[in-house]
């Protein structure tokens, strides 16, 4: 009775501001507080995320801009646009992100300044993002500019900028305050179930527990039916990112560096990859490219002779005397040792300034000359002899056709549009996702030399159009680059 008292006392003092909440049972409000976990989530979410913003970046403007945000590439550094923007409504921005062409038409200011200081080169149209989407690129585009997303590293040339994933402990805080309201609410339930069985007078003669609330059958139901959400989005993401490798930069059997090359000495991509140009396959260079260079330089200014020795010693090539050994492929690696190992000490001696190896620079040549037995060998090629078996990064399926040539000569695309900024990379990495998305937007978004091409002489329709003025280019989605076959035959 005593008990029966004070419930009765309790639910008088909350009559009034539950009682629109018990009018509506409480059964009935597992609905609407499902929905307000799911709203709050979407609300956590919803706010800038530079996750979708990077993937965005590299799907529609990391061919053209460079990732680091502060060097111009294609197009200019993108760092610090909202702040070159700030004369105008945010409206103006996103407009010109969207379609620059329309806005330089109106002669908008700003938009007018920057196609004039790009001597007319216009930015591609990309009508499809969405004002959060623009948001979020602009997010991930300050978070690298300013260094809260990555930073830069001390060995990296220039303090460039080094792509790091986002920290998830937003969202991890976040889903553990949903993990905590959802039991508060649980108990808040369990509490107005029971007033509400008071006041009917078939309260049972003991509240549930919180174990016993955790275990009902819907709270099972609602989890089992979360999970199953959770694991079908990490199924498909994942089913989706199969095969895919953007970022793989594997070690190489030489340390090749593109930055050296193709940047400081500007040696052009189609001087080694000449394939590009002619064949469907840019094609690694074979070693009597390197040599046509590296006869006259055989020590290298960062790894001296450590990493050329490999290229002759792969063919034969005798750096003592400039020329090519005699019987080179019968001799074994402890035969070739002798021959290299010179090569190795005499260099050794005169940077050292020394007569006479020291028992340290004995130990310097056999290492170096181990180093480059192990980086030429492995368990199929027991010999030094032969090609360099440089590690693939790029590859496509097998179902997937990509021609180079018709790309590079036809098309006069950069090498850097899929590449990256090459010239900049030290160890060369996969910088495009390469996935069927990504091309399908280039095709989209790229113009076709279209009246300088006498093989597009036959679309009258296009050049009538263009001649009236009804239309201003021609991309190559309009003349069949989405069709199935052309990439899948």
């Amino acid at each position: 009775m005593l008990k029966s008292y004070f419930c009765a006392v309790r639910l008088q003092m909350y009559r009034k501001p539950l009682k629109k909440l018990i009018m509506l049972r409480p059964q009935r409000l597992i609905p609407h507080i499902v929905f307000s976990l799911f709203l709050l989530l979407g609300t956590g979410l919803s706010a800038q995320n530079t996750d979708e913003g990077k993937a965005l970046f590299r799907a529609n403007c990391g061919s053209c801009h460079n990732s680091n945000m502060k060097s111009k590439m294609t197009g200019p550094a993108l760092g610090g646009v909202e702040e070159r923007w700030a004369d105008y409504p945010q409206e103006d921005l996103y407009g010109w992100i969207r379609n620059s062409a329309a806005m330089v038409a109106n002669d908008h200011p700003r938009a007018v300044e920057v196609y004039n200081e790009w001597n007319g080169a216009q930015m591609s149209p990309f009508p499809d993002l969405s004002d959060d989407d623009i948001t979020n690129i602009l997010a991930y585009i300050d978070g690298v500019y300013t260094g809260a997303i990555g930073g830069p590293t001390p060995n990296a040339p220039g303090g460039e900028v080094v792509e790091e994933e986002a920290s998830n402990m937003l969202y991890y805080g976040l889903f553990a305050i949903l993990g905590i309201l959802a039991l508060v609410l649980a108990r808040v339930i369990s509490n107005l179930n029971y007033m509400a069985q008071l006041k009917d007078g078939t309260a049972p003669a003991q509240r549930k527990s919180l174990l016993e609330t955790l275990t009902s059958k819907k709270l099972i139901g609602l989890v089992l039916f979360a999970l199953i959400i959770i694991a079908g989005y990490f199924t498909v993401n994942n089913a989706i990112a199969l095969g895919r490798q953007q970022g793989y930069a594997p070690e190489q059997p030489i340390a090749f560096s593109h930055e050296t090359h193709a940047g400081v000495n500007k040696i052009e991509c189609q001087y080694c990859h000449d394939g590009a140009r002619r064949s469907k396959h840019s094609v690694i260079p074979a070693a009597n490219t390197c040599i046509n260079c590296h006869k006259a330089i055989k020590v290298g200014a960062k790894h001296g002779t450590a990493e050329l020795t490999k290229i002759y010693a792969s063919m034969g090539f005798n750096p003592n005397d400039d020329t090519y050994i005699e019987n080179y492929m019968d001799l074994s690696n402890d035969e070739l040792g002798v021959i290299y190992k010179e090569w190795i000490s005499d260099n050794y001696l005169v940077g050292e300034g020394m007569e006479k190896l020291d028992k340290l620079g004995e130990q310097f040549v056999d290492d170096q000359w181990n180093d480059i037995v192990a980086s030429l060998t492995n368990e199929t090629k027991p010999k030094v002899q032969g090609p360099i078996e440089w590690v693939r990064i790029h590859h496509l399926p097998d179902h997937v056709y990509f021609n180079h040539a018709q790309h590079v000569t036809v098309g006069e695309i950069e090498c850097q549009t899929c590449h990256g900024p090459v010239e900049e990379m030290e160890v060369l990495a996969q910088h495009s996702p390469l996935s069927m998305g990504w091309c399908i937007n280039c095709h989209r978004q790229s113009e076709v030399q279209f009246t300088e091409n006498d093989y597009y002489a036959s679309y009258t329709r296009y050049h009538d159009e263009i001649a009236a003025g009804t239309r201003r280019s021609v991309t190559v989605e309009d003349i069949g680059g989405l069709e199935c076959q052309k990439c899948h035959y």
